[in-house]
């Protein structure tokens, strides 16, 4: 039996290897696909897939501890497992606890420290300097860390607070005299410590997750819906090229008027030489987004990843739809917590309106407790949420950018991003991710993330000693949640690391818990908000404050626009264009006209 138990939670931890290989990928794929391929950095590179990783992987270790505690008791007869004694069930936990530790740090330190320095280090880059030799590496090391020393003091500040800060042990109700709460605020100063820091740094993620990730959660399928485009790569090319030699002939027409007249062209000819001048430039601009679109000077990998994206283009529709139906049932899901949480919280804003179980019916969350009891099921279904919401969250970013208020510091396009807006988007994602971390633990799957399928058996055991038995169906088997003071539950029913450690930080700083909370409601409402004017409004990347920009944004909307014509996709799948009847190319009408058809 002892055996058995082994190879259960060997393999819990190989699905966790594999799939923290496959998060390698994800991440590597978002940096390749985003950064400036002209204007890059090895070491920029490989901190923010190296962070996008460790931060990814802390996410998904909530299933593999939900899976660890669940193996050690039979969700059937209510009572653990032969091999499970209490000191197999403490080596598990210690484990997790030593895992979450070290990637908790880990995100921090990376978050608060190391991508500083990445960005002060990149740019104290000095071409002419090095080329001189006058800039050495330890003269740029040593100017990066000068930079990187005030957060290094913003580090020891957050722990000294979080070392010392006394937490809110005097409470109000009988509640908190449960051995659940006794449990959580028994903490050493170490822990102490690092449960501020981490509230303080979910509660910052949280404020950014509202306004990033609810945009990018209600634009992603509806993103996917409206990308099937209007002309394809290899057709722009054609028609611009025409429309370019037509456009350069009616100036050279005008230039040639102008000299052989004294006077010069008159004010109509001059304001339609100024109308070429300008058609030239957005031409010109076609040109060069349709040479990218089809891969012209790029590597094999990156046209045959556009012919993939290509051929995969059609398939986008079905599952834009898709996507809408598994979003609003996020959104559902979230809304009956909320409402649940803030109506039977057994201790409302004391605790951050932690709940003793569901009152209500939660549909993911009854999804994820079914699918909890054949492993791995429940670890897909989790790892597609979370790319879920790590996919809305960068496309929350790369839609609204980097913004102080209303001033736009860094856009986020793909292969145009600079190194230093690249960092500053990690940073970003790191604190998202922690937000999500807790949103799904506290929201979208609250009786999940606690206990998973673990269940005990109310019916008193026969002897002293022993654990309660339902085998006989004299007792009732009972899902175990939260804050429950029933003798036989607390001998069964393990509750997993991560929701310890964020019900933790909820029942010891009541403030972050009472924030992070109300927050939820605020990133629902700005959801809903947003779905709904987008599903009548196409999304547009634009920034009103800087009209090239928008106008090269609004070009390159013509690859990625809601069209009428689903033969484009054929066309950028050969890089051909095929003209029936030999009259179909559009010569002689206005540029905007036979581009935007």
């Amino acid at each position: 039996m002892a055996s058995a138990g082994y190879i259960q939670i060997t393999l819990i931890w190989v699905v966790y290897a594999v799939a923290i290989l496959l998060l390698l990928s994800v991440a590597s794929l978002f940096v390749y696909l985003y950064q400036a391929h002209r204007d890059r950095s090895a070491f920029v590179t490989i901190v923010c897939i190296f962070t996008i990783t460790s931060l990814l992987a802390t996410v998904l270790l909530l299933p593999v501890d939900v899976a660890l505690v669940s193996s050690t008791s039979s969700s059937k007869l209510g009572k653990r497992k032969d091999w499970a004694n209490q000191d197999k069930v403490d080596n598990i936990t210690f484990t997790l606890r030593v895992v979450y530790y070290f990637l908790y740090s880990l995100d921090a330190v990376l978050c608060l420290l190391v991508i500083p320095f990445a960005y002060f280090w990149y740019e104290e880059y000095d071409e002419v300097a090095q080329e001189e030799g006058s800039q050495t590496f330890g003269s740029r090391f040593w100017a990066a860390f000068k930079y990187t020393l005030a957060f290094i003091f913003l580090c020891l500040a957050i722990f000294l607070v979080g070392f010392f800060v006394p937490v809110a042990r005097h409470r109000e109700g009988a509640h908190f005299d449960l051995d659940f709460f006794k449990k959580l605020l028994a903490e050493n100063h170490g822990e102490r410590a690092l449960t501020f820091a981490l509230g303080l740094l979910i509660t910052i993620g949280v404020i950014i997750y509202c306004f990033y990730t609810a945009a990018g959660l209600a634009l992603l399928p509806v993103t996917l819906i409206k990308s099937a485009p209007g002309i394809s790569a290899p057709a722009l090319t054609e028609t611009t090229a025409t429309q370019l030699e037509s456009n350069l002939e009616r100036q050279r027409q005008l230039e040639g008027r102008a000299q052989g007249n004294p006077d010069g062209l008159s004010s109509k000819d001059q304001r339609e030489l100024d109308a070429l001048v300008r058609e030239e430039r957005t031409l010109r601009r076609h040109q060069r987004l349709a040479a990218e679109a089809s891969g012209e000077d790029q590597s094999i990998w990156w046209r045959v990843w556009l012919k993939l994206e290509a051929v995969f283009r059609p398939i986008k529709l079905i599952l834009g739809i898709l996507l809408v139906i598994v979003v609003l049932l996020v959104f559902v899901s979230m809304v009956i917590t909320g409402v649940d949480k803030a109506k039977n919280s057994i201790c409302k804003r004391h605790c951050g309106y932690l709940l003793a179980h569901n009152h209500i019916f939660q549909p993911i969350n009854w999804i994820l407790v079914t699918s909890a009891k054949v492993f791995p099921i429940d670890y897909v279904i989790f790892l597609f949420l979370v790319l879920l919401f790590f996919s809305a969250s960068i496309i929350g970013i790369a839609t609204i950018g980097i913004r102080v208020l209303w001033i736009t510091v860094f856009r986020i396009r793909k292969a145009h991003t600079s190194p230093q807006a690249l960092l500053v988007a990690t940073v970003m994602l790191t604190l998202m991710t922690l937000a999500i971390n807790y949103s799904i633990a506290m929201m979208v799957a609250p009786q999940y993330a606690t206990f998973g399928a673990q269940t005990f058996c109310d019916h008193p055991p026969k002897h002293p000693g022993e654990q309660p038995d339902c085998s006989d169906h004299i007792g009732h088997i009972i899902p175990c949640r939260e804050a429950t003071d029933n003798p036989a539950a607390r001998n069964v029913c393990t509750p997993s690391v991560v929701s310890t450690f964020l019900n933790r930080v909820t029942v010891n700083f009541p403030f972050f818990g009472v924030v992070d909370f109300w927050a939820q409601f605020v990133f629902l409402g700005v959801f809903l908000l947003g779905f709904v004017l987008l599903l009548f409004r196409t999304p547009k990347l634009s920034d009103p404050d800087a009209e090239e920009d928008a106008l090269e944004e609004e070009e390159e909307g013509l690859l990625a626009s809601t069209g009428r014509r689903f033969g484009a996709t054929w066309q950028d799948i050969t890089g051909r264009v095929s003209h029936p009847g030999g009259n179909n190319h559009p010569q002689g009408r206005g540029s905007r006209d036979a581009a935007a058809e």
